[in-house]
């Protein structure tokens, strides 16, 4: 009984704070969208057009998150938590890395536009170069080095705001000096660009927050399953978001090449490539599992955790080697293939029926009613990706995402 009040007041929390990421990745998909297909027809006037109108939106959603940060901070941190100390601490670094949601926000945005116009390997330099000088300065600013004074949880924020301000520096003047064929105006309204916009954003939104939540519920059900479930659930989850890395990184560069070719009207050409670049994340998730695997001891022996955790651990490795498979599939397909032709709906109810109504319920039950094992639950809470796989090879095949979506008539506005 107290376990069910536990989890369902962290659910209640769990609904209240809206990321500012999970905004802007609805935001840059959406841009993806529309300049990956006006790329495929060299229409830069329609490119500036949705450039300038994302870089608008996010710049202002960027500010609410700021002033959220300044004024707001200890009672959104009191979302979190009920420890006064991270309270405070939390609050801290919330006032300090506020203004670095302006810079990402614009970096963002000119990345995006770069990756979609030819300028792949420049955006992939400063993206590389920010994370690198990222971490530099969190070493100096936290622990005081090169007679730096350490600054602790301040220097954490600072660090990522300084970051993030050469990151948009670079992004910005590269924008101005090798793409003058973009010309920016963030007042100028073009009402039916906007209308079919949010059109296609608003249900990619709508998944960035049911995915979200859905996935701390995950972190939620874990840590009700003990000390050791929760320390090796976190050792784990490292180890498979950086494969996850690069499985989205499959499908970004996807939705690119494959909205190139629908934006050219190059339909059967876009079929063609999009069977492409599907088998190729098949091969690369089997590859990501594989490569897990042989590291999984590896990375077993270097944690510093209790044996009970380790050899939980071991078995949560085990059965992430799995997930990227059908991650890759999905992240080339849905997060790339469909949205490059527009199609947005499908990943929102194919996570909305997988999460809330398979994993997340079977997981509380098998947790919470049937109280089996730590790796039985973490095996069902890891088979969202291979559910949906029939619904998504379905929903591919029957080519609904093979549209152009720039004859909408905004191009004479």
């Amino acid at each position: 009984m107290e376990a069910a009040e536990a989890l369902h007041k962290k659910m209640f929390r769990l609904v209240l704070p809206i990321s500012f990421q999970y905004f802007m990745s609805a935001l840059i998909i959406g841009e993806n969208m529309f300049a990956a297909q006006y790329y495929g027809k060299k229409d830069y006037a329609n490119i500036s057009k949705i450039f300038s109108f994302v870089l608008r939106i996010s710049c202002l959603t960027a500010i609410l998150f700021l002033i959220s940060s300044l004024f707001f901070s200890d009672k959104l941190m009191y979302i979190f938590t009920d420890e006064e100390d991270l309270i405070i601490m939390g609050s801290e670094y919330l006032r300090y890395v506020g203004i670095s949601y302006l810079f990402s926000a614009i970096s963002q945005v000119c990345l995006t536009i770069m990756k979609n116009c030819g300028a792949v390997n420049q955006s992939s330099v400063i993206s590389s170069m920010t994370v690198i000088l990222n971490i530099i300065l969190n070493a100096v600013l936290i622990f005081g080095l090169f007679g730096v004074p350490a600054m602790g949880i301040k220097g954490a924020a600072l660090a990522t705001v300084m970051a993030t301000a050469v990151q948009m520096a670079f992004c910005v003047s590269h924008i101005q000096i090798k793409m003058k064929q973009l010309k920016v105006r963030l007042l100028k309204k073009n009402y039916n660009l906007e209308k079919q916009f949010w059109i296609k954003v608003t249900p990619v939104l709508f998944n960035e927050l049911i995915w979200g939540c859905g996935f701390s519920m995950y972190s939620v059900i874990m840590g009700h399953l003990g000390a050791d479930a929760v320390a090796a659930n976190s050792i784990a989850n490292i180890s498979k978001n950086l494969e996850v890395c690069f499985c989205l990184g499959l499908g970004s560069g996807g939705s690119i090449i494959v909205g190139n070719e629908l934006g050219a009207s190059h339909f059967e050409e876009a079929k063609r490539v999009g069977g492409i670049l599907t088998k190729a994340s098949i091969v690369g998730g089997f590859l990501s599992g594989l490569l897990l695997l042989v590291l999984s001891p590896a990375i077993t022996g270097v944690v510093n955790l209790t044996p009970e955790a380790k050899k939980c651990l071991s078995g949560m490795l085990v059965i992430c080697a799995y997930y990227p498979i059908g991650k890759s599939i999905n992240s080339m397909i849905i997060g790339g293939i469909f949205p490059a032709g527009g199609d947005s709906r499908f990943g929102l109810f194919c996570d909305m029926v997988t999460l809330w109504c398979i994993t997340i319920p079977l997981g509380c039950l098998c947790a919470f009613v049937f109280k089996l094992p730590v790796l039985v639950v973490y095996f069902v809470l890891n088979l969202d990706e291979i559910v949906k796989l029939p619904a998504v090879y379905w929903h591919y095949k029957k080519y609904g995402w093979v549209k152009n979506i720039t004859n909408g008539g905004v191009e004479n506005e």
